[in-house]
């Protein structure tokens, strides 16, 4: 089979880390989330991918270009965001017989993808979806399951009825295009669920089977969410291209001080540097070449590629983008807060701080829990932030 991976959305809720770059994109465990789907494909055996692009697309190509692990990619383009169903009809053309269809910003356990794969029956159903078991099933898209087939999709459940996850691995023929052609726009978008719903609802003698999965299988829907993001998959120990012991992955060329102390699960990627008497860890991960100063205590972070940290910084569950500079003596402790986030608010997380790309902490700074800086923002030697900061903002004490 080939395969479609959706990849042009934009991640308005994992905002200002998708500021200046999609979801796909964003840091899993100090590699793209995009990687795993790429890795899981991979590991399917598909002849091709068709990877549909759209906010921010450039990051994707530059990253990613013509081919991953020898399997070639191909790039289609969704000029304007109008939908799963609508970013899926951009690869009408690109694909030839049955194709499997992967959202491009959610982690899948590779076995998800080749049982889905195995199962599927051009002849007997019109498509096959993995469902499997998750304790937080509502809060993202279920289905309900009857003798093997899918009978309903619901989007957001209302009531505490027990649904099973759609957990976004599709497999397709060409009839889907025409199906995607057939369903009316809400809104001015089309999206593949609801294209899915009317299949299911119109007494389609061929039906979507559902092929019932298991394994790892994770999400973010908010910045904060990549920290549970990175410590399932240092649980699972997905780390790629450095050397495990205990559950603490150096690369090669990272340089960790001799009085440094690493407390397991912790990933610290390639020519990262961890300073005299740091503590880092657990659950943290460094992404390529960034830096922890002497003294500095990181735990249960998520710190992305050329981000350094000053000397005697304290840092708890804090989620930092590319090139971030936070000074030294900085402190950024983690507690509960009731979070805004794209016109609502999201009540009672645990989280640190986010701090966006290319963000500059002077030093002596210090954050509210539930803090959120925007991309480019100056935060000046001794201030203190709470709420959030918007993009490119300058603060002075």
């Amino acid at each position: 089979m080939d395969a479609v991976v959706l990849a042009a959305g934009e991640g308005e809720r994992l905002a200002p880390l998708t500021e200046s770059r999609p979801k796909p994109m964003l840091p899993a465990a100090n590699r793209p989330i995009l990687s795993y789907v790429f890795d899981a494909l991979v590991a399917a055996d598909v002849d091709s991918i068709v990877v549909v692009i759209g906010y921010e697309r450039d990051h994707i190509r530059d990253q990613f270009g013509n081919t991953y692990r020898d399997t070639p990619i191909e790039y289609v383009t969704q000029e304007k965001q109008l939908g799963s169903g609508h970013a899926l009809r951009q690869a009408k053309g690109a694909v030839d017989g049955p194709f499997l269809v992967l959202n491009g910003d959610q982690i899948v356990a590779p076995e998800m993808v080749a049982d889905v794969r195995d199962a599927y029956e051009p002849g007997r159903a019109f498509g096959a979806l993995g469902a499997i078991e998750h304790a937080d099933a509502a809060q993202y898209g279920t289905v309900s399951i009857d003798d093997g087939s899918v009978t309903a999709f619901f989007e957001d459940p209302a009531n505490d009825e027990h649904y099973t996850l759609n957990a976004g691995v599709y497999a397709f023929d060409e009839r889907l295009f025409d199906a995607l052609d057939a369903t009316p726009r809400t809104d001015g978008e089309l999206s593949l669920p609801s294209t899915l719903e009317r299949i299911v609802g119109d007494g389609n003698t061929e039906s979507i089977q559902a092929v019932r999965t298991e394994g790892l299988w994770v999400d973010a829907t908010y910045a904060w969410d990549l920290l549970t993001v990175a410590e399932r998959l240092l649980d699972e120990g997905w780390i790629e291209g450095v050397a495990e012991e205990d559950d603490v992955w150096v690369a090669d060329s990272a340089r960790v001080h001799d009085s440094a102390v690493l407390r397991p699960p912790v990933a610290i990627s390639a020519d990262a540097v961890v300073g005299p008497n740091a503590v880092v860890g657990p659950a943290t991960s460094l992404g390529r070449n960034a830096t922890v100063g002497a003294n500095a205590t990181v735990s249960r972070s998520v710190l992305d590629v050329d981000t350094r940290v000053g000397a005697n910084a304290s840092l708890h569950e804090v989620v930092a983008g590319r090139a971030v500079d936070i000074g030294a003596g900085t402190v950024a402790p983690s507690g509960v807060a009731d979070i805004p986030v794209a016109g609502h608010v999201v009540e009672g997380q645990r989280v640190g701080a986010v701090l966006a790309d290319r963000v500059s902490v002077e030093g002596a700074g210090s954050f509210d829990p539930g803090a959120i800086v925007g991309t480019g923002a100056t935060l000046g030697v001794g201030t203190h932030i709470t709420g959030r900061v918007d993009r490119d903002t300058e603060v002075v004490r």
